[in-house]
């Protein structure tokens, strides 16, 4: 199935992004099938090519959640953005605390105490 998903492109703590329509379970560093434009996160500007993605998602491809409500947000779509559900841990659902064994020191063994 394909997916029309972000790319990450750029040197650490530079990121940029392709837009881009790919197996939905590839590898993130994988050949894309189509380049559909490139995003800049610093300054939230992004040049897509609107034909290409509405000839993507009329063949069956879906955006993911992120690359959805970036198309929405620019434009490019019109629909509400997706709101994204984070899993938060329950507040009963703490691990239980296991006290640790208490430690035996070396020299206590080999004296034989």
């Amino acid at each position: 199935m394909l997916t029309i998903k972000l790319q990450r492109i750029g040197k650490k703590h530079q990121p940029g992004f392709r837009l881009v329509v790919a197996e939905k379970r590839s590898k993130l560093g994988g050949p894309p099938v189509e380049d559909l434009g490139s995003y800049n996160p610093f300054t939230k500007q992004g040049g897509f090519k609107k034909d290409r993605i509405e000839h993507w998602i009329k063949s069956g491809a879906k955006p993911t959640i992120s690359s959805h409500n970036l198309l929405v947000r620019t434009g490019v779509l019109k629909a509400k953005k997706v709101t994204i559900k984070l899993k938060k841990p329950k507040q009963g659902d703490v691990a239980p605390v296991v006290p640790a064994a208490p430690a035996i020191s070396p020299k206590a063994e080999s004296s034989g105490i």
